[in-house]
């Protein structure tokens, strides 16, 4: 006997108006409830605007990440993003394995990874989600005002008296300090600077992009590599609080320096330029998928402008200031 004919004898008892439109309400409700997608176990599937599921996001990018999640969520009250801030390749391997949804890294999978989903019989799919950058930090009573591309190749790669980059600096060795072992910043310095199989003993990993900031802050004769979204955001405190304990170095690529404002990543003068990108495993319309479209949209996109970094899908406005007096 199947659902519809259980209510039949109920239908014949109740024949008031009132009555009959609960039942057929009752019978709305289950056909909803039966064509709702479930897991093989049974479960509920989350939706493109509800549920729940885990993302895995390079912690350099946590600030941007925080403010999408938070407005996303305010937004949709019934979809909760339990989020996992780790390095990059622990990043990109939680999407592979499938204990998360999405990752939030600045680079593209490699072609053994992407085969590793194919086995899977899962792509990955990949939308941009931003324009950032990596800032070079010094301590505020340090003389380290710029460098060039060139002389972070041979930082990098074994100089760390900086008088023998530049006769202006002190002899005093400098140490250098990122993020984590597996450091996303690295990688891409790796790719982009100087490719080298091991970094000089002076370059360490602290455990994570505020005590990158703090160690810099309290040692005149260290340099810091972070995530330029960590202080540049102007109207967030602790992006204040990090830029009164820090100072920026400006960076060249044979040319003039650049510090990594917003209009200088936007047109490409900022030489330590990268792309934050959403990866994804979803095969289907789920929860990763309305959080992908969200932040891809233009409310999404203003939350990258107002972060201080360059949105991927929607364009800025670049204003030239003259300073001299006007002349009829």
């Amino acid at each position: 006997m199947d659902f519809l004919e259980l209510l039949v004898p109920i239908k014949n008892i109740f024949a008031t108006a009132k009555i009959k439109t609960a039942i057929y309400s009752l019978i709305l409700v289950a056909f909803a409830t039966a064509c709702t997608e479930r897991d093989k176990k049974g479960n509920v599937l989350d939706q493109p605007t509800y549920g729940t599921i885990t993302i895995a996001v390079d912690e350099s990018l946590k600030p941007l990440i925080d403010a999408e999640i938070d407005t996303f969520e305010a937004t949709y009250t019934n979809a909760h993003i339990n989020v996992i801030y780790t390095t990059e390749e622990a990043a990109i391997r939680a999407m592979l394995q499938d204990s998360a949804r999405l990752a939030i890294v600045t680079r593209s999978l490699t072609p053994e990874e992407n085969a590793y989903l194919a086995n899977q019989k899962y792509e990955c799919k990949e939308q941009p989600l931003a324009k950032g950058a990596v800032a070079v930090i010094s301590n505020p009573a340090s003389n380290y005002t710029n460098f060039s591309i060139a002389d972070l190749r041979k930082i990098l790669s074994g100089t760390n008296n900086l008088n023998e980059i530049d006769k202006k600096y002190p002899s005093t060795p400098v140490v250098v300090v990122f993020d984590h072992p597996n450091s996303g910043i690295i990688r891409y310095l790796r790719d982009s600077v100087q490719q080298i199989d091991s970094l000089p003993s002076y370059c360490y990993a602290v455990n994570g992009n505020p005590q990158v900031i703090d160690y810099v802050s309290k040692n005149p004769h260290a340099l810091g590599l972070i995530d330029v979204s960590w202080i540049s955001d102007q109207d967030d405190s602790t992006a204040n609080r990090f830029m009164s304990s820090i100072k920026v170095i400006g960076i060249s690529n044979g040319g003039d320096n650049f510090q990594p404002y917003q209009a200088y990543i936007a047109d490409w003068s900022y030489p330590l330029r990268r792309n934050i990108k959403i990866l994804s495993r979803e095969a289907r319309m789920g929860l990763g998928s309305g959080f992908t479209a969200f932040v891809a949209s233009e409310k999404g996109q203003r939350i990258v402008l107002k972060s201080g970094i360059v949105p991927a899908t929607m364009p800025i406005r670049i204003l030239e200031v003259h300073t001299e007096p006007f002349k009829p």
